[in-house]
Protein backbone atom coordinates (compact mmCIF):
# COMPACT_ATOMS: atom_id res chain seq x y z
CA UNK A 1 0.00 0.00 0.00
CA UNK A 2 1.66 3.38 -1.23
CA UNK A 3 -0.32 4.96 2.10
CA UNK A 4 1.60 2.82 4.29
CA UNK A 5 4.59 3.24 2.79
CA UNK A 6 6.15 6.03 4.02
CA UNK A 7 5.03 5.35 7.54
CA UNK A 8 7.05 2.23 7.58
CA UNK A 9 10.57 3.65 8.24
CA UNK A 10 9.75 5.69 11.06
CA UNK A 11 8.71 5.81 14.71
CA UNK A 12 5.44 5.40 15.22
CA UNK A 13 3.84 9.04 16.42
CA UNK A 14 1.07 9.95 19.08
CA UNK A 15 -2.28 8.25 18.43
CA UNK A 16 -4.99 10.78 17.13
CA UNK A 17 -8.47 9.81 17.93
CA UNK A 18 -10.62 9.43 14.38
CA UNK A 19 -12.99 11.80 13.80
CA UNK A 20 -14.26 10.53 9.99
CA UNK A 21 -15.68 7.72 8.23
CA UNK A 22 -13.45 6.43 5.37
CA UNK A 23 -14.84 3.37 4.40
CA UNK A 24 -18.19 1.64 5.42
CA UNK A 25 -18.02 -2.06 4.22
CA UNK A 26 -20.63 -4.04 4.52
CA UNK A 27 -20.64 -7.92 3.08
CA UNK A 28 -20.87 -9.72 5.44
CA UNK A 29 -24.59 -11.29 6.35
CA UNK A 30 -24.35 -12.18 9.80
CA UNK A 31 -22.55 -10.50 13.16
CA UNK A 32 -18.89 -9.91 12.64
CA UNK A 33 -17.20 -11.43 15.39
CA UNK A 34 -14.04 -10.45 15.64
CA UNK A 35 -11.61 -8.15 13.10
CA UNK A 36 -8.08 -7.82 12.89
CA UNK A 37 -5.25 -6.29 10.65
CA UNK A 38 -2.31 -7.98 9.23
CA UNK A 39 0.29 -7.85 11.57
CA UNK A 40 3.28 -7.88 8.55
CA UNK A 41 3.57 -4.14 8.30
CA UNK A 42 4.30 -3.98 5.26
CA UNK A 43 0.81 -5.93 4.09
CA UNK A 44 -0.91 -3.93 7.23
CA UNK A 45 -3.34 -2.52 4.56
CA UNK A 46 -5.20 -6.14 5.06
CA UNK A 47 -7.86 -6.88 7.70
CA UNK A 48 -9.20 -10.40 8.15
CA UNK A 49 -12.84 -10.84 9.30
CA UNK A 50 -15.16 -13.23 10.74
CA UNK A 51 -18.77 -13.59 10.95
CA UNK A 52 -21.28 -15.61 12.00
CA UNK A 53 -22.57 -16.04 8.34
CA UNK A 54 -19.77 -18.45 8.30
CA UNK A 55 -17.57 -16.51 6.36
CA UNK A 56 -13.73 -15.09 6.85
CA UNK A 57 -12.86 -12.42 4.65
CA UNK A 58 -9.90 -10.41 4.00
CA UNK A 59 -9.82 -7.02 2.77
CA UNK A 60 -7.96 -4.06 1.47
CA UNK A 61 -9.12 -1.61 4.04
CA UNK A 62 -6.76 1.12 3.68
CA UNK A 63 -6.66 1.61 0.04
CA UNK A 64 -10.03 0.65 -1.40
CA UNK A 65 -12.09 -0.80 0.66
CA UNK A 66 -12.47 -3.67 -1.08
CA UNK A 67 -13.36 -7.22 -0.22
CA UNK A 68 -10.27 -9.24 -1.97
CA UNK A 69 -10.99 -12.65 -0.27
CA UNK A 70 -14.04 -14.90 0.69
CA UNK A 71 -13.26 -17.82 2.56
CA UNK A 72 -16.41 -20.41 3.51
CA UNK A 73 -14.24 -23.35 5.57
CA UNK A 74 -16.45 -23.56 8.35
CA UNK A 75 -19.99 -25.25 8.56
CA UNK A 76 -21.18 -22.92 11.36
CA UNK A 77 -20.22 -19.54 12.92
CA UNK A 78 -16.82 -18.50 12.83
CA UNK A 79 -15.79 -17.09 16.72
CA UNK A 80 -11.94 -16.43 16.49
CA UNK A 81 -9.92 -15.87 13.85
CA UNK A 82 -6.02 -14.83 13.95
CA UNK A 83 -3.64 -14.15 11.11
CA UNK A 84 -0.22 -16.01 11.20
CA UNK A 85 2.94 -14.18 12.10
CA UNK A 86 4.33 -14.13 8.65
CA UNK A 87 0.57 -12.89 7.18
CA UNK A 88 0.30 -15.62 4.74
CA UNK A 89 -2.27 -17.99 6.61
CA UNK A 90 -5.14 -17.70 8.55
CA UNK A 91 -6.33 -19.54 11.83
CA UNK A 92 -9.49 -19.97 12.57
CA UNK A 93 -12.23 -21.86 14.72
CA UNK A 94 -15.83 -22.17 14.62
CA UNK A 95 -19.14 -23.66 16.49
CA UNK A 96 -18.37 -26.54 13.78
CA UNK A 97 -15.58 -27.29 16.23
CA UNK A 98 -13.25 -27.27 13.36
CA UNK A 99 -10.13 -25.52 13.01
CA UNK A 100 -8.41 -24.48 10.14
CA UNK A 101 -4.81 -23.21 8.98
CA UNK A 102 -5.83 -21.31 5.34
CA UNK A 103 -3.29 -20.06 2.99
CA UNK A 104 -4.59 -16.92 1.97
CA UNK A 105 -3.09 -17.36 -1.40
CA UNK A 106 -4.28 -20.82 -2.93
CA UNK A 107 -7.66 -20.46 -0.38
CA UNK A 108 -6.49 -24.43 0.52
CA UNK A 109 -6.90 -25.72 4.35
CA UNK A 110 -2.74 -26.21 5.53
CA UNK A 111 -4.47 -27.71 8.66
CA UNK A 112 -7.81 -29.17 9.64
CA UNK A 113 -8.51 -31.29 12.95
CA UNK A 114 -11.74 -31.37 14.72
CA UNK A 115 -12.07 -30.66 18.56
CA UNK A 116 -14.73 -32.02 21.18
CA UNK A 117 -15.96 -28.54 21.79
CA UNK A 118 -17.37 -25.57 19.71
CA UNK A 119 -14.17 -22.73 19.68
CA UNK A 120 -14.51 -19.78 20.48
CA UNK A 121 -10.77 -18.30 21.51
CA UNK A 122 -7.68 -19.23 19.67
CA UNK A 123 -4.27 -17.36 19.88
CA UNK A 124 -0.88 -17.82 18.89
CA UNK A 125 2.16 -17.91 20.72
CA UNK A 126 4.27 -14.78 21.06
CA UNK A 127 7.53 -16.49 19.96
CA UNK A 128 6.63 -20.08 18.78
CA UNK A 129 4.87 -19.59 15.28
CA UNK A 130 3.83 -23.33 15.17
CA UNK A 131 1.97 -23.25 18.38
CA UNK A 132 -1.42 -21.85 19.46
CA UNK A 133 -3.63 -22.30 22.06
CA UNK A 134 -7.54 -22.91 21.91
CA UNK A 135 -10.27 -22.75 23.78
CA UNK A 136 -14.13 -22.81 23.97
CA UNK A 137 -17.43 -24.66 25.75
CA UNK A 138 -15.04 -26.92 27.28
CA UNK A 139 -13.13 -27.12 30.77
CA UNK A 140 -10.07 -27.56 28.49
CA UNK A 141 -8.02 -25.66 27.09
CA UNK A 142 -5.40 -26.85 24.63
CA UNK A 143 -1.91 -26.19 22.76
CA UNK A 144 -1.65 -27.22 19.52
CA UNK A 145 1.65 -28.05 17.30
CA UNK A 146 0.82 -27.28 13.87
CA UNK A 147 4.00 -28.94 11.81
CA UNK A 148 2.73 -32.22 13.99
CA UNK A 149 -1.16 -31.61 13.76
CA UNK A 150 -1.02 -32.67 17.40
CA UNK A 151 -2.22 -31.70 20.86
CA UNK A 152 0.99 -30.51 23.21
CA UNK A 153 -0.82 -29.85 26.28
CA UNK A 154 -4.22 -29.90 27.68
CA UNK A 155 -4.91 -26.79 30.62
CA UNK A 156 -7.73 -28.30 32.82
CA UNK A 157 -9.58 -25.38 34.55
CA UNK A 158 -13.12 -26.06 36.44
CA UNK A 159 -15.15 -23.91 33.98
CA UNK A 160 -17.87 -24.29 31.27
CA UNK A 161 -16.44 -21.73 28.99
CA UNK A 162 -13.04 -19.68 27.91
CA UNK A 163 -14.25 -16.56 26.82
CA UNK A 164 -10.60 -14.92 25.74
CA UNK A 165 -6.97 -15.84 25.75
CA UNK A 166 -4.11 -13.72 26.35
CA UNK A 167 -0.41 -14.30 26.46
CA UNK A 168 1.89 -12.50 28.40
CA UNK A 169 5.45 -10.82 27.29
CA UNK A 170 7.92 -13.60 25.79
CA UNK A 171 4.50 -16.34 26.23
CA UNK A 172 5.92 -18.48 29.58
CA UNK A 173 2.63 -17.68 30.99
CA UNK A 174 -0.89 -16.97 30.17
CA UNK A 175 -4.44 -15.95 31.11
CA UNK A 176 -8.03 -17.17 30.38
CA UNK A 177 -11.16 -15.52 30.87
CA UNK A 178 -13.84 -18.20 31.57
CA UNK A 179 -17.49 -18.23 32.29
CA UNK A 180 -17.12 -19.30 36.44
CA UNK A 181 -19.07 -16.82 37.88
CA UNK A 182 -21.49 -18.63 40.31
CA UNK A 183 -23.31 -17.07 43.13
CA UNK A 184 -21.18 -17.84 46.14
CA UNK A 185 -17.85 -17.30 43.88
CA UNK A 186 -15.96 -14.80 41.74
CA UNK A 187 -12.77 -16.30 41.62
CA UNK A 188 -11.61 -18.06 38.12
CA UNK A 189 -13.24 -15.50 36.38
CA UNK A 190 -9.56 -15.09 35.19
CA UNK A 191 -7.04 -18.04 35.18
CA UNK A 192 -3.12 -17.81 34.63
CA UNK A 193 -1.19 -20.38 33.40
CA UNK A 194 1.95 -22.00 33.28
CA UNK A 195 2.67 -22.44 29.49
CA UNK A 196 5.27 -25.52 29.60
CA UNK A 197 3.77 -27.09 32.52
CA UNK A 198 0.36 -26.73 32.53
CA UNK A 199 0.06 -25.87 35.64
CA UNK A 200 -2.65 -23.07 36.85
CA UNK A 201 -0.30 -19.96 38.68
CA UNK A 202 -3.50 -18.29 40.11
CA UNK A 203 -7.18 -18.25 39.75
CA UNK A 204 -7.50 -15.81 42.75
CA UNK A 205 -7.04 -12.29 40.00
CA UNK A 206 -10.84 -11.28 39.75
CA UNK A 207 -13.12 -11.00 42.67
CA UNK A 208 -15.60 -9.65 41.43
CA UNK A 209 -18.90 -11.36 40.00
CA UNK A 210 -18.62 -10.42 36.48
CA UNK A 211 -17.33 -12.49 33.83
CA UNK A 212 -15.06 -10.78 31.14
CA UNK A 213 -15.34 -11.28 27.25
CA UNK A 214 -11.74 -10.11 26.20
CA UNK A 215 -8.35 -9.72 27.57
CA UNK A 216 -5.89 -6.69 25.95
CA UNK A 217 -2.25 -6.34 26.63
CA UNK A 218 -0.26 -2.71 27.23
CA UNK A 219 2.21 -2.28 24.38
CA UNK A 220 5.04 -0.94 26.83
CA UNK A 221 3.90 -1.47 30.39
CA UNK A 222 3.22 -4.99 31.91
CA UNK A 223 -0.06 -4.67 32.65
CA UNK A 224 -3.61 -5.86 30.86
CA UNK A 225 -7.32 -5.05 31.02
CA UNK A 226 -10.22 -7.08 31.43
CA UNK A 227 -13.48 -6.14 29.58
CA UNK A 228 -15.90 -6.71 32.17
CA UNK A 229 -19.97 -7.32 31.83
CA UNK A 230 -19.77 -4.99 35.01
CA UNK A 231 -19.95 -2.41 31.76
CA UNK A 232 -16.19 -1.11 32.89
CA UNK A 233 -12.76 -2.10 32.08
CA UNK A 234 -10.37 -3.40 35.42
CA UNK A 235 -6.38 -3.06 34.87
CA UNK A 236 -4.11 -5.77 36.30
CA UNK A 237 -0.60 -5.87 36.82
CA UNK A 238 0.64 -8.66 34.18
CA UNK A 239 3.02 -9.93 36.50
CA UNK A 240 2.47 -12.38 39.62
CA UNK A 241 0.73 -12.20 41.98
CA UNK A 242 -1.52 -9.79 38.85
CA UNK A 243 -3.02 -7.42 41.23
CA UNK A 244 -5.99 -5.26 40.16
CA UNK A 245 -5.45 -1.46 40.11
CA UNK A 246 -7.88 -0.28 42.63
CA UNK A 247 -7.19 3.36 41.59
CA UNK A 248 -8.55 2.96 38.01
CA UNK A 249 -11.43 1.89 36.31
CA UNK A 250 -12.61 2.41 32.71
CA UNK A 251 -16.58 2.78 32.48
CA UNK A 252 -18.87 4.79 30.62
CA UNK A 253 -19.31 2.47 28.12
CA UNK A 254 -21.98 -0.96 28.18
CA UNK A 255 -21.11 -4.53 27.40
CA UNK A 256 -24.27 -6.32 28.13
CA UNK A 257 -23.84 -9.74 27.14
CA UNK A 258 -21.66 -8.76 24.44
CA UNK A 259 -18.33 -10.12 23.81
CA UNK A 260 -17.41 -6.85 23.31
CA UNK A 261 -13.74 -6.09 22.46
CA UNK A 262 -10.83 -3.77 23.30
CA UNK A 263 -7.51 -2.92 23.18
CA UNK A 264 -4.37 -0.05 23.77
CA UNK A 265 -3.37 1.90 20.93
CA UNK A 266 0.19 1.16 19.66
CA UNK A 267 1.60 3.83 21.97
CA UNK A 268 0.06 2.89 24.72
CA UNK A 269 -1.65 6.33 25.37
CA UNK A 270 -5.36 5.24 24.91
CA UNK A 271 -7.40 2.73 25.73
CA UNK A 272 -9.86 2.12 22.51
CA UNK A 273 -13.62 -0.30 23.14
CA UNK A 274 -16.79 -1.33 21.70
CA UNK A 275 -20.19 -0.47 23.43
CA UNK A 276 -23.36 -2.47 23.11
CA UNK A 277 -25.08 0.98 22.27
CA UNK A 278 -22.76 0.97 19.50
CA UNK A 279 -20.33 3.28 20.40
CA UNK A 280 -16.92 3.06 20.00
CA UNK A 281 -15.11 4.77 23.92
CA UNK A 282 -11.55 6.56 24.02
CA UNK A 283 -10.07 6.54 27.33
CA UNK A 284 -7.32 8.06 28.40
CA UNK A 285 -5.06 4.89 29.82
CA UNK A 286 -3.29 7.11 32.85
CA UNK A 287 -6.68 9.19 33.76
CA UNK A 288 -9.27 6.92 32.96
CA UNK A 289 -11.14 9.58 31.73
CA UNK A 290 -13.38 9.29 28.38
CA UNK A 291 -11.46 11.32 26.25
CA UNK A 292 -13.96 11.08 23.30
CA UNK A 293 -16.81 8.86 22.29
CA UNK A 294 -17.88 8.03 18.49
CA UNK A 295 -21.37 6.73 17.43
CA UNK A 296 -19.96 4.23 15.14
CA UNK A 297 -22.64 1.55 14.92
CA UNK A 298 -26.76 1.74 14.95
CA UNK A 299 -26.02 -2.04 16.89
CA UNK A 300 -23.62 -3.28 19.08
CA UNK A 301 -19.88 -2.73 18.17
CA UNK A 302 -18.07 -6.05 19.03
CA UNK A 303 -14.47 -4.35 18.20
CA UNK A 304 -12.45 -1.38 17.62
CA UNK A 305 -8.97 -2.27 16.79
CA UNK A 306 -6.21 0.93 15.80
CA UNK A 307 -3.89 0.26 12.76
CA UNK A 308 -0.22 -0.65 13.92
CA UNK A 309 1.62 2.11 11.59
CA UNK A 310 -1.18 4.92 10.44
CA UNK A 311 -1.27 6.79 13.71
CA UNK A 312 -5.38 7.46 13.93
CA UNK A 313 -6.92 4.81 11.58
CA UNK A 314 -9.61 2.48 13.57
CA UNK A 315 -11.37 -0.47 12.23
CA UNK A 316 -14.71 -1.23 13.90
CA UNK A 317 -17.55 -4.18 13.31
CA UNK A 318 -21.14 -4.86 14.79
CA UNK A 319 -23.65 -7.04 15.34
CA UNK A 320 -25.40 -6.66 11.71
CA UNK A 321 -22.31 -7.77 10.09
CA UNK A 322 -20.79 -3.94 9.36
CA UNK A 323 -16.80 -2.88 9.14
CA UNK A 324 -16.26 0.26 9.14
CA UNK A 325 -12.62 2.43 8.90
CA UNK A 326 -12.13 5.34 10.66
CA UNK A 327 -9.52 8.05 10.49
Amino acid sequence: SELIKPYLGSKYKVTEVPRSLIFYMSKHSGPVNEIQWCPVLEQSHMLLSASMDRTIKVWDAVDTGCCLKTFSCHSCAVRAVQWSSCGRRILSGGFDSMLHLTDIETGKQIFSSKTEFRISALKFHPTESNVFICGGFSPEVKAWDLRTSKVLRVYKAAVQQTLDILFLPEGREFLTSTDAVSRDSADRTIVAWDFQSAAKISNQIFHERYTCPSLSLHPKESVFVAQTNGNYLALFSAQRPYRINKKKRYEGHKVEGFAVGCEFSPDGTLLVTGSSDGKVFFYNYHTSRVIRTLSAHEEACVSATFHPVLPSLLATCDWAGEIKIWQ
